[in-house]
C-alpha cells in the first residue's frame, strides 16, 4: 500500500522519500532542530543535516535561529515546501479514496476494524 501510495506522487517535482519524509515531519510538528527531526525519521543527524540542506537549495525549507538555545537552528517548511506537500497528499488522498470506493461495505467494514490495529503497528 505504501508503494502502491508513493507512485502517486507528481513525476514533476523529483523529491526523494526521505526528502517528503523530513518535509511531512516538519509540517506535522512545527519547527525542529535537525536532531529532533533526525529522532523522529529514525535516521542519523549527518543524514538529516544533507536531506535539509536539499530541500533549502530548493526552496522548500528554511533554517532559523533556534528561539531559545543560540548554539543550534531550527528548520521549518517555506511556503513552497507546504503547497508541494499538500499537494502531494491531496494526490495520495484522491487515489485512496477511488480505491476505497470500488470496496464492497463489508470489505470496508473490515478495514474500519483493521484500521485500529495497524496504527498500533505501525507506532510500534
Amino acid at each position: 500500500m505504501s508503494r502502491r501510495l508513493r507512485n502517486q506522487r507528481a513525476a514533476d517535482h523529483q523529491l526523494t522519500a526521505n526528502q517528503l519524509g523530513v518535509m511531512a515531519t516538519v509540517n506535522r510538528h512545527g519547527a525542529l532542530t535537525i536532531g529532533e527531526i533526525a529522532a523522529l525519521e529514525k535516521v542519523r543527524p549527518p543524514s538529516t543535516t544533507r536531506t535539509v540542506s536539499s530541500l533549502e537549495a530548493l526552496g522548500l525549507a528554511v533554517r532559523e535561529a533556534h528561539p531559545t538555545d543560540g548554539r543550534q537552528v531550527v528548520v521549518r517548511l517555506a511556503d513552497e515546501g507546504r503547497r508541494i506537500l499538500a499537494e502531494d497528499r491531496k494526490r495520495r488522498d484522491a487515489w485512496l479514496a477511488r480505491r476505497l470506493r470500488e470496496l464492497s461495505p463489508d470489505e470496508k467494514e473490515i478495514l474500519r476494524q483493521a484500521a485500529p490495529i495497524l496504527e498500533r503497528l505501525a507506532a510500534a
